[in-house]
């Protein structure tokens, strides 16, 4: 399976019959810009006021670098808080302050530093979307040694999955769901696991994170799992709680959830063999690097200057 290239340069994987891409393009399906419009409060008026308020209360926030004249970037943070341009300041502040404060986890976050991660295969982010048309979240465990792989690496692979994502409009419009496979968790695995590194991961999807998480599949865990589920549980709020799911090994269930046309063999669905080996979505990401390291650039600083281009 080889990464080609379409006439503007944008690389792409033909997965049978699908095109597995980045799609940045502008909604343009009237499908989604109904439903953008009845769930998020999407429409001209409400774009063209929510971008000028946000830009003035950025203005006001002289030590925040940002591309603020830049639309498509202010348009990821107002359309998961639904175009009210207060919330999505709040978003914008408590996701850089995050990173400035959690900075071994944030620093650097761009392909070249994640490699391990993807190479190994287990985040994968390039399945088709699902019926909904959110963009689909694989992590593996039994494909995760930690001796390989240290918990930060895995955390940070995680965020560059989930930071790809945000800049599609379709995925900003549709959200993001995750399925976290528990095949052959071990007790290794979970004594990584801290509440403290909990507090912070649960922190980042529930207030920092500008993307829309719609549910969470858990699928294959062992008895064990309880042990790790207890430590993050505490963190979660009802809402998040609400959208996580159990499935074990019952494949009926997790389909009815997400259609069979979305999902591996191995999961019960329809997608074609050889699964898109872990290398491969590595090298697309990596065409996308400079683009990563200009947002690495975003930040708190002590420049008293947010009006970057």
């Amino acid at each position: 399976m080889e990464i080609q290239f379409d006439a503007s340069g944008t690389p792409f994987v033909v997965w049978g019959n699908n095109r597995i891409h980045l799609e940045k393009d502008p909604i343009t399906e009237k499908c989604y810009i109904e439903k953008a419009e009845k769930e998020l409060r999407e429409t001209p008026a409400n774009i063209e006021t929510s971008l000028t308020k946000l830009r003035i209360l950025l203005k006001g926030e002289p030590s925040l670098v940002l591309p603020i004249d830049d639309d498509e970037f202010l348009m990821k943070f107002l359309r998961p808080c639904k175009f009210y341009p207060e919330s999505a300041f709040k978003r914008i502040q408590a996701y850089y302050k995050y990173r400035k404060s959690y900075i071994e986890y944030t620093r650097d976050l761009v392909p070249s530093t994640v490699r391990s991660a993807f190479e190994r295969s287990i985040i994968s982010f390039l399945s088709p979307r699902d019926q909904h048309g959110r963009r689909i979240l694989l992590v593996e465990s039994e494909c995760w040694n930690p001796r390989e792989v240290s918990l930060q690496e895995l955390f940070r692979g995680v965020q560059l999955g989930l930071e790809a994502a945000m800049v599609e409009p379709k995925t900003q419009v549709n959200g993001v769901i995750t399925i976290l496979d528990m095949k052959g968790l071990t007790l290794a695995q979970i004594m990584q696991m801290t509440p403290s590194f909990a507090k912070m991961v649960i922190d980042w999807i529930q207030d920092c994170i500008p993307i829309r998480l719609k549910a969470v599949h858990i699928i294959n865990q062992p008895y064990i799992f309880n042990m790790l589920f207890a430590i993050f549980k505490p963190f979660m709020r009802e809402k998040l709680r609400s959208r996580i799911y159990f499935h074990g090994t019952d494949r009926e269930s997790l389909r009815s959830h997400i259609h069979a046309d979305a999902l591996r063999k191995r999961y019960g669905g329809t997608l074609p063999e050889p699964e898109i080996p872990g290398q491969v979505v590595w090298n697309m990401l990596m065409h996308y690097e400079d683009n990563f390291k200009e947002k690495n650039s975003y930040g708190y600083t002590a420049t008293n200057n947010n009006n970057k281009k």
